[in-house]
C-alpha cells in the first residue's frame, strides 16, 4: 500500500508511451501513403545495439579520443552498407555515402533541408555569417559576397606573393634555429593563410609570420582552434550540447570577437579616408555597407577567416604530408615545378592552372583529405532520400521532419567502386585515367565534393586552390630535397592520426626535412 502513490505516475508514463508510439506510427503510416514505396529509416542497418545507442557513444568517443575519428566512420560504412542509421540518445540521424542522396541534399531538394543544430553550435563562435545562414539571409549574403571572390582580383598572384616570401623566410629561420634540417612546417601554412585572408579581407594583413607580430594574433590564433575543437565536440551530442564546456568556449570566442572588432574598427576608420581620397575600399568595407549591424559585420568577417585559413592551411599540411611519404609523386612535381622560371616573367593563375601534374596532386589530396569531411542536413519537413533503404539497399528512405541526415565527402571519396581498390592509397595519376578523366569537372557525379556541392559550394574555392598551388610551387624551387624525417614514424594512408574540427588536419603536424646542408 505505501506504493499506492505512484500508480498514477506509473500510468502516466505508460500513457505517454502509448500515445507517442501510436502518433509516431499513425504519422509513418500516412507518411508511407503520401510517399507511395519507400522505406522507414527505422528498417535500416543499425550502427549500435545496446538501449540509447550507448556503445555506438563510447566507440565514437574512444576513436575520437585516438584521433581516427574518421576512419571510425569509414569502418561502419564497410560493415553496414552505403547507408545506414545511427541512434545515440535521443538523436537519432541517417548516415549515408550514396551520391544520389547527397545529390539531393545539396540541390535537387535542397529546400527541404536546414542546417538544424549547426547553426545553434556554432554560432557562439562563426556569428551570424554566410555560413550558418539559410533562405533570404544566406542568398543575400552569397550575392553580396559572390563579385569579391573574381578571379580577376587576385588573377596576377600579388595579394599572395609577398606573403609566400615570409613564409620561406619564417622557413629559412625555423631551419637555421633548429639542430636539424628537420621542422615541422604546419604552423608556418596556418599563418600564411591568417596573413592572406586577413589582406584580402581588410586591405592589410595582421603579419603573424613576421617576427614583429602581434601577441594579439597569436592570441588569436590559439583561442581560434580552441574554439573550434570544442564546437566540434559539441556537434557530436547534438542535443545535449551544452553540457560541454560552455565556459571556456565563450572565454574563447570573446578572444576572437575582440580581435576581430579590433581590426575592423581600424580598417573602417581607414576606408573613410580612403574613401575620401578615391581609392579602391576593401572587402571588409563594401560588406559594411550592406551590414551596419556590427555583431552582423563581425560575423561575416569570422565567417570568410575561417574558411579563408583553415581550408587551404590543412590542405598544404595534407599536401606535404603526403608527397614526402610518396617519392615518386615528389619526383615527377619536382620536374615538372622545375620548368617554371618566375625570373623571365611573374606567375599568374592560369600558369598554375596549366602545370596539370599540380593539379593531379591537388585533386588527390582533396581526395582523400576534403577540407570538411562531414556535413549534416536536418529535414525542415517529412521528406525522402532517393536510395539506401529497403533489403536491397536501393528504396527511398522516408525520413521525417527534425531529423538529420549526415554525408561524408571522406568516405564517399575512398569508396573502393567509385576510385579503384587502392582508394586508400596517394596516386595523383588516377586522375589522367578513366573513369575520373571524363567524368563532370565540377561534382564528378557528386563523388568528389571537398568543398561541398549545390548553391552552397565554398565561393573561396578557386582563391583558396590558387594560394595552395602557388606556395607548392615556390617551397618546392626553394627546398628542391625536401623529404620525410628518418625518424618519422610510418603512417599508412587511411590510418593517419587526423583532428577534426572545422577542418581536417595532420594531429602530429607535418614534419619534413629540408635536405639543406
Amino acid at each position: 500500500m505505501m506504493y499506492v502513490w505512484l500508480c498514477p505516475i506509473v500510468a502516466a508514463v505508460i500513457f505517454y508511451i502509448y500515445r507517442a508510439g501510436y502518433v509516431y506510427f499513425d504519422r509513418r503510416a500516412k507518411l508511407s501513403l503520401s510517399k507511395g514505396d519507400a522505406s522507414t529509416h527505422d528498417s535500416l542497418p543499425q550502427a549500435s545495439r545496446w538501449p540509447l545507442g550507448l556503445d555506438l557513444l563510447v566507440l565514437t568517443l574512444r576513436a575520437s579520443d585516438e584521433l581516427r575519428l574518421m576512419e571510425f566512420f569509414l569502418d561502419n560504412f564497410r560493415k553496414l552498407g552505403n547507408t545506414f542509421q545511427q541512434v545515440i540518445g535521443p538523436n537519432t540521424s541517417i548516415f549515408t555515402i550514396e551520391p544520389a542522396n547527397v545529390e539531393t541534399l545539396l540541390l535537387s531538394n535542397a529546400k527541404d533541408w536546414g542546417l538544424g543544430f549547426r547553426r545553434t553550435i556554432f554560432f557562439p563562435l562563426l556569428g551570424d555569417g554566410i555560413f550558418l545562414q539559410e533562405g533570404e539571409a544566406w542568398k543575400h549574403s552569397r550575392d553580396i559576397l559572390r563579385p569579391h571572390f573574381y578571379h580577376r582580383h587576385y588573377e596576377n598572384l600579388d595579394i599572395y606573393r609577398p606573403h609566400v616570401d615570409s613564409l620561406l623566410e619564417a622557413i629559412d629561420s625555423d631551419v637555421a634555429t633548429s639542430a636539424t634540417n628537420i621542422i615541422d612546417i604546419e604552423p608556418l601554412f596556418f599563418r600564411l593563410t591568417l596573413d592572406v585572408t586577413t589582406e584580402f579581407l581588410f586591405g592589410e594583413s595582421v603579419l603573424s609570420q613576421r617576427p614583429i607580430s602581434s601577441v594579439t594574433s597569436h592570441d588569436f590564433e590559439e583561442a581560434f582552434d580552441t574554439a573550434q575543437s570544442i564546437s566540434t565536440k559539441r556537434l557530436r551530442f547534438q542535443k545535449l550540447y551544452w553540457l560541454v564546456e560552455g565556459k571556456r568556449l565563450r572565454e574563447a570566442c570573446s578572444t576572437i570577437h575582440q580581435f576581430a572588432d579590433r581590426i575592423i574598427n581600424k580598417t573602417l576608420t581607414n576606408s573613410a579616408n580612403d574613401s575620401d581620397a578615391g581609392n579602391r575600399l576593401p572587402f571588409i568595407s563594401t560588406i559594411a555597407q550592406h551590414y551596419p549591424d556590427r555583431d552582423v559585420l563581425r560575423g561575416q568577417a569570422i565567417n570568410i577567416l575561417t574558411a579563408g585559413r583553415d581550408s587551404t592551411a590543412t590542405f598544404l599540411s595534407w599536401t606535404f604530408f603526403h608527397l614526402v611519404r610518396y617519392p615518386s609523386a615528389m619526383t615527377k612535381l619536382r620536374a615538372e615545378v622545375s620548368q617554371v622560371d618566375e625570373t623571365a616573367a611573374p606567375l599568374t593563375r592560369a600558369d598554375l592552372l596549366r602545370l596539370t601534374y599540380l593539379q593531379n596532386v591537388m585533386r588527390e589530396v582533396l581526395r582523400l583529405h576534403p577540407p570538411v569531411p562531414l556535413i549534416s542536413r536536418t529535414a525542415l519537413r517529412d521528406t525522402i532520400l532517393p536510395t539506401g533503404g529497403g533489403a536491397d539497399g536501393r528504396s527511398p528512405i522516408l525520413v521525417p521532419e527534425g531529423m538529420s541526415v549526415l554525408y561524408s565527402a571522406y568516405c564517399i571519396q575512398r569508396r573502393p567502386d567509385l576510385y579503384g581498390m587502392d582508394a586508400e592509397m596517394f596516386r595523383p595519376e588516377r586522375w589522367d585515367e578513366e573513369p575520373l578523366r571524363s567524368r563532370d569537372a565540377t561534382h564528378r557525379g557528386w563523388t568528389f565534393l571537398p568543398f561541398g556541392g549545390g548553391p552552397r559550394t565554398c565561393l573561396g574555392m578557386d582563391f583558396s586552390l590558387t594560394e595552395g598551388a602557388y606556395a607548392i610551387v615556390r617551397i618546392l624551387q626553394r627546398f628542391p630535397s625536401i623529404r620525410i624525417p628518418t625518424d618519422e614514424p610510418v603512417q599508412v594512408t587511411g590510418h593517419e592520426r587526423q583532428t577534426v574540427t572545422i577542418s581536417l588536419k595532420p594531429a602530429d603536424g607535418c614534419r619534413v626535412d629540408l635536405g639543406k646542408e
